[in-house]
């Protein structure tokens, strides 16, 4: 059972008990991640998330780790396109000791001078290795194509100018900014009660004020043709990603798309791990993803392609889009998909930590959560129908992306011609 309060000043608290558990998980979310940036002070939401774990007016940066570390717990954070979120997973005795330390970094960090000009550093270095890593970066060069010119199309960690640009006051302001009542939200599962959690997040957050919600400018989806971006690299394999804009974090197709992915590419037995790999050995890596945002989303093929083989994969892999548009998916398929959507889950949330970020970037999103119940009706009633209708409305030719990173030299045109790209 979930259990969601709204406090006056806008700060929401969602848990879920799970009392057969020894430990909790506890989560504060931001609505402050990527795209709430501008191409000036691009980075700085992934470089605050790092600098609250450099102390506080309570805990220095050795006592914030050594805390929860030293009783046994976990302690990390991360930011996406729309969330930052600091989370523990600690023993359930130590519940108030790991809210103590996460909510006094989130309200009360220190950011002194000298850990800003450090953790710069971290930064372009960490900025550097995801660069020299072929894997990661194509990534980069695929939301390029999908949102040009706009926050989402920009690295999350920024660029090394960027990142360079960035202050201490700048870095304060924007805490001061977006890190408001009405935009944190604290999630809670494991062996807790919501009771419990709520007296703390009252005590804690109450000099709180309500603020107005973070804003950021809508997405923008005005593509025309097929685009291919090319990165010329010296790789022992060629990387490649493959993309259409999907569809958004409420959208009501929203599990049609998620079965399709598991129909395509979402595990070992889905039809682009045995058409590649398993058939024709053109791959040792290969599956979908999809993203889901707030006003859009993503549908994505990666692929680790042999470099002597990469049009004849990418012919592969578009004979298979074209395959699930025309409503080649039989009754078995369908079923197992929805089996393995239906068994991840369970699995998922099994787990206190999985189950709270789970909850916690629904609220942080949507202000809702999906229960069990209206996730398993969702899925069953899909049909084959359901899949070649959605399919149809998102693989379309004049909305694919392809990035590649590899030793492309000279086999640019090939590619086109794959792409259908004059």
């Amino acid at each position: 059972m979930y259990t969601k309060t709204k406090l006056d000043n806008g700060l929401k608290v969602v848990t879920n008990s799970m009392p057969g558990t020894r430990s909790v998980a506890l989560g504060i979310w931001a609505n402050a991640g990527g795209r709430y940036e501008g191409r000036k002070n691009k980075g700085i939401a992934h470089f605050l998330e790092h600098l609250l774990f450099k102390g506080t007016k309570k805990y220095s940066i050795h006592r914030i780790k050594e805390s929860i570390e030293g009783v046994g717990g976990s302690l990390n954070g991360f930011t996406s396109e729309e969330f930052t979120c600091y989370l523990v997973k600690i023993p359930s005795q130590h519940l108030k000791l790991s809210f103590d330390v996460l909510s006094d970094m989130v309200l009360h960090p220190l950011i002194p001078q000298e850990e800003v000009q450090k953790e710069r550093t971290v930064i372009i270095e960490e900025i550097k290795m995801y660069k020299d890593m072929p894997q990661s970066h194509v990534y980069e060069l695929l939301d390029e194509l999908l949102w040009p010119g706009q926050p989402l199309g920009e690295s999350i960690a920024g660029s090394i100018e960027s990142v360079s640009r960035l202050g201490q006051k700048d870095l304060l302001d924007f805490k001061e900014n977006y890190y408001t009542a009405p935009n944190l939200v604290v999630s809670a599962c494991g062996n807790l009660s919501h009771k419990q959690v709520l007296a703390f997040t009252k005590e804690i957050f109450k000099d709180k004020t309500s603020h107005r919600k973070n804003t950021f400018s809508p997405a923008r989806e005005n593509q025309k043709k097929p685009q291919l971006k090319v990165f010329d690299k010296a790789t022992e394999q060629t990387h490649m990603a493959l993309g259409f804009h999907g569809l958004e974090r409420n959208h009501p197709d929203k599990f049609i798309l998620g079965l399709l992915h598991i129909i395509l590419g979402g595990n070992m037995s889905s039809r682009l791990f045995n058409e590649v790999r398993e058939k024709k050995g053109l791959a040792y890596e290969i599956g979908t993803q999809v993203k889901f945002l707030q006003d859009t989303g993503a549908f994505l093929v990666h692929a680790g392609i042999d470099n002597k083989k990469v049009t004849l994969a990418i012919k592969l892999i578009l004979k298979e889009l074209t395959k699930v548009k025309k409503g080649f998916v039989r009754d078995d398929e369908l079923k197992r998909a929805k089996e393995f959507y239906l068994g991840q889950l369970t699995l998922a949330l099994e787990d206190n930590l999985d189950h709270m970020l789970w909850i916690g970037e629904t609220v942080a999103s949507l202000d809702k959560i999906f229960t069990w119940q209206e996730i398993l009706k969702a899925v069953n009633k899909v049909s084959r129908s359901d899949i070649k209708r959605v399919a149809a409305d998102i693989l379309k030719e004049d909305r694919l992306n392809l990035s590649i990173i590899g030793p492309l030299t000279g086999r640019v045109k090939e590619i086109n011609r794959c792409l259908e790209i004059s």
